[in-house]
């Protein structure tokens, strides 16, 4: 018999998760930084939840760990943590001192130089000054001598004191063993402190740890711990030239992500598709049946055509009437070849606009990949000059500080090029951009220019970038644009643009830019140019 037992969660319990959970934060990360090493530093110091669990970050535990050290500096302080070894010393120095007087005889001899008058006033040298000295009191050399063994930890609260003495000013006086105690403590906690900063996971020791901050954080470490074994481990990331890296794996997962992500939006809007009258090549979809009209391909459904007839109540031999026929549904296709021209410039990184965008580029990426693999399909990254971006730097890739200018124009020459290469009867790019072109090729030299006015065009840039448009245009290339910014100058550009070309412009937002663009691409899936 199989018994559960339910206990209200406390944090002591061990985190159960998988490395599609913990990745599935690293990617959310990812879009922020566009750097797979500071993601995963971000996530190793900030923690997350999964599900109502919170796995704590080293952020939190540092500051449990300061919070500690804090509480001990405001209670204790280490004035007299030496004081009952310096009383000790000097009661062995006046019995050896009575000794001597005695042994000579001479009562008014009692007035003369101390004879350790020459003692450092620091405890660790006095003794260090004492350990060859002759005594005359044996009970006196064998007090020294017992002092002497406890040196190294006399000179180890001596620094202690000088290096952080200030900072202990609590009401509460330790003696020199609870001031070892504290000292133990302390260095316990500032190696924590130090692997902590470091992210060296490996080199803290939980029981230290438990020790210290208890046994919830304790466990909270060991879960952070595995959090980071599962990362590691998944797969997903590589070591390259010191710095983690993406893997060929990770890359693919993280447009997977990034089109579940779109995808449950659009269920959530249903935002619907758009019916073609064109058939091309069909899909056959045996899950999906649907009654036979006149016309329908006739991929019929056997079984439920026999059972509609059968409802119907004919007997035997079976009837079959036209009206019984139940088909299969058919996924009419074509294949295309599509460019995104992913604008890369400084205005990108406002307001979220690359982040969006990037991940839009992963998603269709992934979306094509594994639904339409027979498709052609690439990145082209367009700033002050065009490149084209492969699908394991897409991930990584981000807006350029040292570029700041929208060359356009390059980009659609780049994309012309690529198309030209891989011929489709369906020829498609799609521009994500948020400003009207700032810069462009005249005979082999690049040329940038600033606008005339804030928001203003760029005469020549906008001049030679439609004639770009025309060239793409001539060539059979359908360009369908999406602003991220409603700017009078980009709006006035971008028309200029779908009149030249008879493609499509849409203005949205970068938190809806996703579902805009990949119903579209799904729509063009099921008709024929």
């Amino acid at each position: 018999m199989l018994t559960l037992r339910y206990t209200e969660w406390d944090g002591t319990q061990q985190v159960r998760l998988t490395p599609d959970a913990v990745f599935e934060k690293f990617a959310e990360l990812l879009s922020y930084t566009d750097d797979a090493q500071q993601a995963r530093d971000w996530l190793l110091r900030h923690g997350f939840e999964n599900d109502s669990i919170q796995v704590v970050g080293l952020d939190e535990f540092l500051e449990m760990l300061r919070e500690e050290i804090r509480n001990r500096q405001s209670q204790y302080n280490l004035d007299r943590a030496l004081d009952g070894l310096r009383e000790r010393l000097e009661d062995a120095l006046d019995a050896e001192r009575e000794a001597r007087r005695g042994d000579s005889g001479d009562e008014g001899r009692a007035g003369e130089a101390d004879p350790f008058g020459h003692l450092s006033r620091r405890l660790s040298e006095a003794l260090s000054q004492l350990a060859g000295e002759r005594f005359a009191d044996a009970d006196a050399r064998s007090a020294i001598d017992d002092l002497l063994e406890e040196i190294d930890d006399v000179r180890r609260v001596e620094d202690f004191q000088r290096q952080f003495g200030d900072l202990f000013d609590g009401p509460e006086s330790l003696d020199f063993e609870e001031a070892l105690a504290l000292i133990r403590e302390m260095e316990n906690l500032r190696r924590l402190e130090e692997n902590l900063v470091s992210g060296n996971l490996e080199r803290v020791e939980i029981q230290d740890l438990g020790d210290l901050l208890g046994d919830r954080a304790a466990q909270d470490f060991r879960n952070l711990r595995q959090v980071v074994l599962l990362l590691d481990n998944s797969g997903y990331l590589t070591q390259r030239e010191g710095r983690v890296r993406l893997s060929a794996k990770g890359t693919r997962k993280i447009g997977q992500l990034a089109l579940r992500d779109i995808y449950q939006t659009l269920l959530r809007d249903r935002a619907g598709g758009h019916a073609s009258d064109h058939r091309g090549l069909s899909e056959v979809r045996p899950e999906r049946t649907r009654p036979y009209h006149y016309g329908d391909p006739l991929a019929l459904d056997v079984v439920r055509t026999l059972k509609n007839a059968l409802a119907r109540g004919s007997g035997l031999p079976l009837e079959v009437r036209p009206d019984d026929f139940e088909i299969m549904e058919t996924l009419h296709s074509t294949t295309s070849s599509t460019v995104l021209l992913l604008d890369m410039s400084w205005s990108m990184s406002w307001e979220g606009r690359f982040a969006a965008a990037k991940r839009v580029a992963l998603a269709m990426e992934s979306l094509i990949r594994t639904r339409f693999p027979r498709d052609y399909f690439s990145v082209v990254g367009f700033y002050t000059r065009a490149t084209e971006l492969r699908p394991k730097d897409l991930p990584e890739a981000s807006w350029n500080m040292g570029d700041p200018f929208t060359n356009l124009q390059d980009g659609l020459r780049l994309g012309r090029e690529l198309l030209r290469r891989h011929p489709s009867p369906n020829q498609y790019m799609i521009v994500i951009t948020d400003g009207q072109p700032t810069a462009y090729f005249s005979r082999g030299r690049l040329y940038c220019e600033w606008p005339l006015s804030f928001g203003g065009l760029s005469m020549r840039a906008a001049r030679e970038t439609l004639k770009e448009v025309e060239r793409v245009t001539r060539q059979g290339i359908i360009i369908n644009t999406f602003m991220l910014d409603d700017s009078p100058s980009l709006r006035s550009f971008v028309e200029q643009m779908t009149r030249i070309n008879k493609g499509r412009a849409l203005f949205t937002r970068p938190d809806r830019l996703g579902e805009y663009l990949l119903v579209d691409y799904i729509a063009r899936k099921r008709s024929r140019r």
